[in-house]
């Protein structure tokens, strides 16, 4: 498996220091969500083959999923964020999909969803891109967002049917929402592309909560996942200190 951090691990610092520091640490690659907030894409390009380690990840431009009124809107970002990808070498997409819409039913927001996913997905297919959909928590950090649980997530993925539109399995998000974490974590690994790791309570890293991340990861990687799993978590010490300690305390046991 390959580890990310995520931009904000150390704060106030750009994205060039960041992938330095993600070399120092041996890790894989950078999470940096707002790809439109970099001043020079191609310069980025640059410095990321230079130091040897780039973004991983990143974001598309944020509007809703499940209102249609949107989806014009939607496709146009997505189509910006892949001209960046392309740029930058970035590989996924991250996706929210925004709160339930008040008077309209459930099932007709999903059903939006799948449509924009579904047109979606032929970009990305033909820029061998893959669209993440991430599932929040509505009790603690996203009231009211549309995808909350990881089998409703999977039905849409199913729904609509291509190798480029995944999920990213936010670890943290689903043990507050439905627990059973190892369970549905390695259960949808066929419909993940991506997992994101925090300790609860607090969203800090890994050691800091209830959350036996040796027994998390070793599961994952038991089903011969190969991709990326990103820190996304706040620290309770020292960002360096911290990553240590998960690599000495955590990632040495897994197998």
């Amino acid at each position: 498996m390959k580890y990310s951090l995520c931009i904000g691990a150390y704060s106030g610092k750009d994205e060039i220091y960041h992938l330095e520091k993600i070399k120092e640490h041996g890790f894989h690659g950078l999470e940096y969500y707002a790809w439109w907030e970099l001043k020079d894409l191609r310069q980025v390009a640059k410095e990321q083959e230079r130091i040897g380690v780039g973004i991983s990840a990143t974001c598309t431009k944020f509007i809703s999923l499940v209102d249609v009124s949107y989806r014009d809107a939607y496709l146009e970002g997505i189509r910006q964020t892949i001209e960046a990808c392309k740029i930058l070498n970035i590989r996924s997409v991250i996706s929210q999909t925004g709160n339930v819409v008040d008077g309209i039913p459930r099932d007709i927001q999903r059903q939006t969803m799948v449509e924009t996913l579904k047109r979606c997905a032929p970009l990305f297919e033909e820029a061998g891109i893959v669209l993440e959909v991430e599932p929040l928590n509505g009790l603690v950090d996203h009231k009211g967002h549309f995808l909350q649980r990881s089998d409703e997530s999977v039905d849409v993925i199913d729904q609509v049917g291509s190798p480029n539109v995944k999920l990213v399995f936010d670890v943290y998000h689903q043990q507050i929402t439905e627990g059973n974490v190892i369970r549905n974590a390695t259960g949808y690994i066929d419909r993940i592309n991506h997992y994101h790791i925090a300790d609860n309570p607090g969203r800090k890293q890994p050691g800091t909560g209830e959350l036996n991340y040796v027994n998390i990861l070793n599961a994952i990687k038991g089903t011969g996942f190969e991709g990326f799993v990103g820190l996304e978590c706040g620290y309770t010490i020292d960002t360096d200190v911290a990553v240590r300690q998960f690599k000495d305390n955590v990632l040495s046991q897994v197998e």
